[in-house]
């Protein structure tokens, strides 16, 4: 298979490391805008597809070959390079995150015109199992009146606030748990004084790759779910088998898609 990558940060630099050792190849890095620029996709006459990175490299790939975009850039360019993929019949694999307002909208035409998203707030497989744990304890609070709170600590460089990983644990509390109608961001331990709003603290420090807490509180005990990531390299992983997943298929997909595939 041959990637493209869209965001060539610390993350595009380990999906690359994680791609290559399992034996795809890289066929181009992008970064920028200008980097989109110096990127462009004709048809020759024998239905071979030319793409050019840069002014002295020309990079061709024949109709055949499985060729997937991985996205971890911004959520200011995440949107757009989903659209520049789509415009040019590239699946993708977005990790980008806090651009969701916009899945309606990406979600109708990749559909209409038959093109294929893979996206996830978090691409590790262990943060996935977390999440299906994550509604069984949600239910399980409503039934025995526990109370729940989110807690999410990242590098000081993350932008979004909460995280996306967050974010989808909290839904998915809000979702499970009629005593939930709501999420919202506290800041210093606050404590919300509307008992029907999950809330959820974000701390930014040091250069911390992740780690989601779900506390379960009683008047007897409390219940953590709790997942730390130790480096880049799971989520990493996770979007090179989610591309090898999406080679050849068409339509929108999830985590849950691959998991339980």
């Amino acid at each position: 298979m041959k990637i493209i990558l869209l965001g060539y940060g610390k993350m595009g630099h380990e999906v690359e490391q994680m791609a290559l050792q399992r034996g795809h190849e890289i066929l181009a890095r992008i970064d920028n805008d200008d980097d989109w620029e110096r990127f462009r996709v004709t048809k020759s006459p024998s239905h071979q597809v030319t793409k050019e990175f840069s002014d002295s490299q020309i990079l061709r790939f024949s109709d055949s070959d499985k060729v997937v975009a991985i996205e971890f850039s911004t959520p200011a360019t995440a949107l757009d390079n989903i659209n520049r993929c789509f415009d040019m019949n590239i699946p993708v694999v977005c990790g980008t995150t806090a651009w969701y307002q916009h899945l309606d909208e990406v979600r109708e035409r990749c559909l209409k015109e038959n093109q294929a998203l893979f996206y996830a707030p978090n691409f590790s497989i262990g943060m996935n199992i977390m999440f299906m744990l994550n509604r069984q304890l949600a239910k399980f609070s409503e039934r025995y009146d526990y109370k729940l709170n989110l807690t999410e600590t990242h590098h000081i460089h993350k932008l979004d606030k909460p995280s996306g990983t967050a974010v989808k644990l909290a839904e998915d509390i809000v979702e499970c748990n009629k005593n939930y109608s709501s999420w919202e961001l506290t800041m210093n331990n606050e404590q919300l004084t509307i008992n029907d709003v999950l809330p959820i603290e974000s701390i930014r420090e040091g250069d911390v790759f992740g780690i989601h807490q779900v506390s379960a509180t009683s008047d007897c005990d409390v219940i953590n779910l709790s997942h730390e990531a130790f480096s880049r390299k799971g989520f990493a992983k996770g979007a090179v088998i989610a591309a090898e997943f999406l080679a050849d298929k068409k339509g929108i997909f999830t985590m849950n898609d691959l998991l339980n595939n």
